[in-house]
């Protein structure tokens, strides 16, 4: 049980902080209680009854409680039906909760009181340390309860000698934080003037000592093997007067400052006789794609070839599309490899890769099966990196010898916790929309008045605008009758609500040739009205698309939303976005109203990352990120930028013989957990 949760050593055990804590300092007898206190009891059973309900899994679970005073204390529990068993007649038991009075019987009550059985054989020590004090209170393992951490926790502290401090010395007095012994013993077992609201928000000395911990061996260990990374002998590209003229040549369009300035950070990059690994993030719709053209073309002309890998064939068909019109009037040939491709096709465009002869091999997980081989892979480009784990980067990278490696992400993050998230990356943001976007106007409506949202959109078609209809499910089933599907809505739009337009329908469970004639008759303007799943979510371009119909918007994530909202706004007419929501739970409504005020994707990920929490947002096990114990990415971004700041600080050589310190103690005990470095 312990070990499921990686509690395998005593210094484990030491880290396994409590979630929250109780204020049980308010001791006091049945007798003495007052109605409207909070107060902790300690008691014995005298009995116990399920009332209310016939089903004992709904019931009212009724306990009896006496003490030395005499009196009574009457509690209850909704669904009680748990303490049934460990609740039997002269049980003793520590009770912590607020203090009602029971007009029936005259007794004291409290309603679902936060209980811990105690054995006979609890003395007054063991007792004292589950009530009449700050009480820590740790998530169970299994059957290994909070009071048995409790006591455990107790008994190393008492027992056992302190870790020694590996935080170098320098760093722990300028930032201000306690010892570890200190910080580990008050974390554990508060003083008694300790102040829970504090120490429930995280922000106790002696927790911020913890959470700094975590963020700077963290960082520290990132900073390690990036330059490790670095270390290793890459490709040194030159940007060549040619390079410069196809670039020239290619551009469609006049480049922001913002994508100069990337291009320059990229190139500059690519210049140097080490491996690129470089995350490129930027909005839905800031021309992330044409920036990785142009670090293509410095590729190419260098004589190596390019690896373009999307999570979707759709998107690997849009990308191809794209890089096509872009590099064949260069005289690039950039070539398809999808899994739904025939065979013989597939055997086509290998054997035209392993010979050399397209630049550009753009794909889906089909690029990196291993029978797929490059005749001179220089340069790696993965679209949607947040799609793909750290395994399946490194296997695009062994098809060549140490390429360079772009990621791209339309998922942007703030710059700190993208260091952190993506840390043996570098970092570049293009944070400014082409000029002549307009921002796209969005409005929430309840499904009662959806008839408008319909009329709304035939007003737009009849001006010669296109439409997205977006649902969550593609076919309705018994469980899902509530909800309406993409192909039970397509035939109801089509033949009922437009039937002078043309409606489409896309979803994932199309075949590849339906999906792509689909998307064809759609961008080439014969179908008016395209009803479609998430499938859509990335890399689908047309331009004369300006209405976006999310149906049951509540059941999509923010940053899905404003995903799917980037579908349109994409060409020179005014765009919007309609949200279409039955009844909305309060974060489901907060999601909701971000959207409707906000088109800037860096506040829509992080209010995104507050609703879901950071791990479910970033993914953590796909992205490789370490799970991390106390510190919270979100709610604790000031102490991440302080840890590393002071991990930047000591790398760029403050103290050499403290930097030696760390790296000796990330070797020793920080490989088990985190697998952060190897360094030999």
């Amino acid at each position: 049980m312990l070990a499921a949760k990686g509690l395998l050593t005593i210094s484990d055990l030491l880290y396994y902080a409590p979630f929250r804590y109780e204020d049980r300092r308010n001791v006091k007898t049945i007798g003495m209680l007052a109605p409207g206190e909070k107060a902790a009891v300690i008691a014995r059973v005298v009995s116990g009854k399920m009332s209310g309900f016939k089903r004992k899994a709904l019931g009212l679970f009724e306990v009896i409680f006496r003490d030395e005073s005499g009196k009574d204390l009457l509690a209850r529990w909704f669904h009680g039906e748990r303490y049934v068993d460990s609740l039997t007649p002269d049980t003793r038991v520590a009770l912590f909760g607020k203090v009602e009075l029971d007009r029936s019987s005259g007794n004291r009550m409290m309603i679902q009181p936060e209980i811990e059985v105690l054995s006979d054989g609890d003395d007054e020590g063991d007792s004292a340390l589950h009530s009449g004090r700050v009480v820590a209170v740790y998530e169970a393992a299994g059957r290994i309860t909070t009071r048995v951490f409790r006591s455990l926790l107790n008994r190393i502290l008492d027992e056992v000698e302190m870790p020694d401090d590996p935080l170098p010395e320098s760093v722990r007095k300028r930032v201000g934080l306690p010892e570890l012994g200190a910080a580990l013993l008050e974390v554990h077992h508060p003083a008694a003037d300790a102040e829970v609201g504090l120490l429930n928000e995280f922000r106790h000395p002696a927790q911020v000592r913890l959470i700094f911990d975590e963020f700077f061996w963290l960082e520290c260990g990132l900073a390690l093997k990036k330059n490790k990374a670095r270390a290793a002998t890459g490709i040194s590209f030159s940007v060549t007067a040619s390079a410069r003229e196809k670039i020239k040549a290619m551009l469609p369009f006049k480049p922001t400052a913002a994508q100069r300035r990337v291009v320059q950070e990229i190139a500059d990059q690519m210049k140097r006789p080490h491996p690129m690994n470089r995350l490129l993030q930027g909005d839905v719709g800031s021309g992330k794609t044409i920036v990785a053209a142009q670090a293509a073309v410095i590729a190419i002309e260098n004589g190596f070839q390019v690896a373009v890998l999307a999570p979707t064939e759709i998107l690997a068909a849009q990308h191809f599309a794209y890089f096509r019109k872009l590099l064949e009037k260069l005289g690039y040939q950039v070539g398809l490899l999808t899994g739904s491709l025939a065979a013989r096709e597939k055997t086509r465009v290998k054997k035209q890769l392993a010979a050399g002869e397209v630049q550009v091999a753009v794909g889906t997980h089909a690029l990196i099966q291993e029978d797929v081989k490059f005749h001179n892979l220089g340069l790696a480009i993965v679209d949607e990196q947040h799609r793909f784990g750290v395994r399946q980067r490194l296997e695009l990278m062994r098809k060549g010898e140490q390429p360079d490696v772009l990621v791209m992400t339309a998922t942007p993050i703030p710059r700190t916790l993208a260091l952190t998230i993506y840390g043996d990356l570098d970092v570049s943001t293009i944070d400014e929309l082409p000029p002549g976007r307009k921002p796209i106007a969005t409005k929430h409506v309840p499904d009662s008045r959806v008839e408008g949202v319909y009329s709304f959109l035939a007003q737009e078609v009849n001006a010669g605008r296109q439409a997205y209809v977006v649902y969550p499910i593609v076919e309705e089933t018994e469980t899902s009758a509530d909800i309406k599907a993409a192909e039970q809505m397509y035939l109801h739009l089509q033949e009922k609500v437009f039937p002078k337009f043309k409606v489409g329908l896309l979803h994932g469970r199309m075949a590849t040739e339906e999906k792509e004639r689909s998307m064809r008759e759609f961008q080439a303007g014969q179908t008016q009205i395209l009803v479609a799943t998430t499938v859509i979510e990335v890399g689908v371009d047309v331009p004369n698309a300006s209405v976006m119909v999310i149906e049951h918007a509540e059941r999509f994530g923010l940053a899905q939303i404003h995903q799917l909202r980037g579908r349109v706004g994409r060409g020179a007419h005014q765009s919007y976005c309609v949200l279409v929501t039955g009844k909305l739970s309060q974060i489901a409504a907060e999601r909701i109203r971000t959207l409707v005020d906000s088109n800037d994707g860096f506040h829509i990920a992080e209010m995104d990352m507050k609703l879901r929490g950071p791990g479910e947002f970033f993914g953590t096990k796909q992205s490789g990120i370490p799970g991390l114990r106390l510190a919270d990415l979100i709610r604790d971004s000031d102490v991440l930028e302080m840890a590393r700041a002071e991990a930047l600080a000591l790398l760029e050589g403050r103290d050499a013989e403290e930097w030696k310190a760390v790296v000796r103690y990330i070797q020793e005990h920080w490989q088990r957990r985190y697998g952060l470095v190897q360094v030999g």
